[in-house]
């Protein structure tokens, strides 16, 4: 059994067992499958994310190992991607609780507690007028900036996201936002991954994500090449020359992603 717990739970749990404590706490249910559970809570007057992970099964493991996807097993793998994108200066959540207990993977129970990250709106939701409304140009080239930045710093410590997309870039708005001061953090790591050195795959599958997410705000080709230029930290004349395939890749993965959206609605 693995348990970190942190104000206010540390307290609040004191002599009690976290694991039935966490199914007790009621709120806003934000998504409920058969293994999975997301809901927002408060305490003391402050709000918080939890996710209760209850074993998905050994049929739907195997079914996701047949589909070539990598199951989420439990709570330990945002947990880790907290405390990974930390480490190297990614602005993300904050983790308060984490209990995990059970060795059988399909039958796993975990759960994590996040500090809700408010006030904030995501950049999706910033750029749906864009293209009516274009935004200060200064404050867009800050926004690519930050976000390269960010994707270039996960990757570099060998994270890959696998949501990747500008929904989970949460802008805080409790200050003033310039050009030159404005706070981005990311979410959403429950299917995150960490490795010794991030695949190029992978690396490409989070960017195909994010291109596919930006298609239609109205960003230019300059705006493309400027992400580029500061996520691979190299000037345009040698990215064009080392990641040729990359280009291609991103097309053809950003239509396969479009085609889903197409077939399925909203839900990628």
């Amino acid at each position: 059994m693995i348990l970190e717990l942190h104000e206010p739970f540390k307290r609040l749990w004191n002599g009690k067992d976290p694991f039935d404590e966490v199914e007790k706490l009621k709120g806003d249910v934000y998504r409920e499958l058969s293994g999975r559970r997301t809901l927002r809570t408060e305490v003391d007057g402050k709000g918080y994310f939890v996710k209760i992970h209850r074993g998905i099964g050994w049929a739907e493991i195997f079914k996701n190992l047949i589909t070539a996807k990598l199951p989420v097993l439990g709570a330990g793998q945002e947990l880790k991607a907290i405390k990974k994108l930390t480490s190297v200066g990614v602005d993300t959540m904050k983790a308060v609780a984490f209990g995990e207990r059970g060795a059988n993977p399909a039958k796993q129970y975990s759960f994590i507690i996040t500090e809700e990250l408010a006030p904030t709106i995501s950049l999706e939701d910033i750029s749906l007028n864009w293209v009516k409304e274009p935004p200060q140009p200064t404050l867009k080239w800050a926004f690519i900036k930050r976000v390269a930045e960010m994707v270039g710093k996960m990757h570099r410590a060998g994270v890959n996201h696998r949501d990747c997309y500008i929904c989970h870039f949460l802008l805080h708005t409790d200050t003033e936002i310039t050009p030159e001061q404005f706070k981005l953090s990311v979410i959403d790591l429950h299917r995150a991954q960490i490795r010794q050195h991030l695949p190029k795959r992978w690396r490409d599958k989070d960017l195909a994500a994010l291109y596919f997410s930006v298609l239609e705000i109205g960003l230019t080709q300059r705006d493309l090449l400027r992400f580029l230029k500061i996520y691979f930290q190299k000037p345009l004349s040698a990215i064009f020359k080392e990641e040729s395939e990359l280009f291609i890749q991103l097309n053809e993965k950003a239509a396969k992603l479009y085609k889903r959206k197409q077939r399925y609605g909203e839900a990628i």
